[in-house]
């Protein structure tokens, strides 16, 4: 039997998402109106609804696409989202526990080895990597925006460099937050300390997951399929993605039947 487990944030507007979201609906007496007829006119007295959303494609759980992080990866054009292949966005997932490293902090080469150590799995191509920092707990505050650790460009460079396409994360963005990589910068003058992990991008492809949630749900580090199929913004940097978990369970035992067991 295969259990669906839901590991998307709901799209909405909220202290935890960096830029406004609206909806204006359009309900469903007025959308009789629309259409040049009255709302009698439908049965019950209600025509269909509509909603206008105005957001990013950064908002909610999504997926960046090379472009995203540069014009170019890998010597060639970066791939929009509309032209980022399905068959990278489904693959076995492997969640790696790194709740320990504090926020503001960088995910590092050291702390992904010892993970993978735990979960007992060695990375190979086609694998979808899930950073489990536990983040997603402070969804729908402030605090989501600043309190969480982020992957390192020599982290990143390490999974996509053992074949992983898809490296996903259950906090707002992949590195570290932007005050603490701007705080760096400006006091060492380093432009390394600017978003290295999508920098990376710039010289191999591959995708991110952003704002994941209930990676706690999954039942063990390995065992499951992950499903990220991203909507095709055309010429976008980035697109909304709902992204679920197959876990395969096994199936409880067979009902006898009571006529044949006589």
């Amino acid at each position: 039997m295969t259990r669906l487990v839901d590991l998307s944030v709901v799209t909405r507007h909220t202290p935890s998402e960096a830029t406004p979201v609206t909806v204006e609906l359009l309900d469903h007496r007025t959308g009789a109106t629309v259409l040049g007829l009255a709302p009698e006119d439908f049965p019950d007295g209600m025509a269909i609804s509509n909603e206008t959303v105005t957001l990013t494609t950064h908002t909610g759980t999504h997926m960046d696409a090379p472009l995203h992080y540069g014009p170019f990866s890998g010597g060639s054009p970066a791939k929009s989202i509309d032209q980022v292949p399905l068959e990278w966005c489904l693959g076995p997932g492997v969640r790696l526990d790194v709740r320990h490293v504090p926020p503001g902090e960088g995910i590092t080469v050291a702390h992904l080895r010892t993970a993978l150590r735990e979960a007992g799995h060695e990375l190979g191509p086609g694998d979808i990597v899930l950073l489990w920092t536990a983040a997603d707990e402070l969804w729908g505050s402030a605090e989501y925006l600043t309190k969480y650790p982020g992957l390192t460009g020599e982290g990143t460079a390490f999974l996509v460099e053992a074949g992983v396409r898809v490296i996903g994360i259950d906090a707002w963005g992949l590195d570290r937050p932007m005050q603490s990589m701007i705080e760096d910068y400006r006091r060492t003058g380093d432009q390394g300390a600017l978003w290295p992990a999508h920098v990376y991008g710039r010289t191999r492809e591959y995708l991110q997951l952003e704002k994941l949630a209930g990676l706690a749900a999954l039942p063990a580090a390995t065992g499951f399929t992950v499903v990220c199929f991203p909507v095709a913004v055309a010429g976008a940097g980035a697109g909304w993605t709902r992204v679920v978990a197959l876990v395969e369970e096994p199936e409880g035992p067979a009902e006898e039947d009571p006529v044949a067991g006589r």
